[in-house]
């Protein structure tokens, strides 16, 4: 099985491919419509799921951005549903509880959770170096959020 874990964005979204052994496959952060076509053409037809960050609402006045991120969530449960993808949402209060133990975590904790569970040697970032790679190499930005929403989505897929 292959999960497609999805950050998304206004205008870029950040993903992460990954094994049922959490394993990052790919990564990045583009334009939403690569990620469209991504779904739409990429071989993930054999046992996938699309995980998606979902958007909640805490009472807060949003802007336009918010609710632009909300119709490319929607565009994207679309296409995956229209391609035989079973599509889930994971909210970002349920990754903090879950990687984190607290609904008041900020982005570092929950990278730091991530590095402590993954990491084989680079403690510090996750990373390692070119020539000796470790498990989050390469990742930067909202990758790192895309990948927590994965790891959330495993993780309750287990303990079922």
């Amino acid at each position: 099985m292959k999960l497609l874990a999805i950050d998304p964005g206004n205008i870029q979204s950040a993903y992460v491919l990954m094994d049922e052994d959490y394993r990052p496959l790919e990564f990045g952060k583009v334009d939403n419509d690569a990620i469209f076509q991504q779904i739409a053409y990429h071989k993930l037809r054999t046992e996938a799921t699309v995980a998606i960050e979902m958007i909640a609402s805490y009472g807060m006045p949003v802007g336009r951005e918010v609710f632009d991120t909300c119709v490319w969530i929607g565009r994207f449960s679309q296409i995956a549903i229209a391609n035989g993808l079973p599509v889930e949402y994971v909210y970002r209060a349920d990754v903090k509880l879950n990687l984190c133990g607290s609904s008041r975590a900020k982005d570092g904790n929950v990278r730091q959770a991530l590095i402590d569970r993954f990491a084989q040697h680079d403690m510090k970032n996750g990373k390692g170096v070119k020539a000796n790679p470790d498990w989050f190499y390469g990742f930067k930005a909202d990758v790192w959020a895309a990948y927590a929403v994965g790891t959330t989505y495993l993780d309750a897929r287990r303990e079922v």
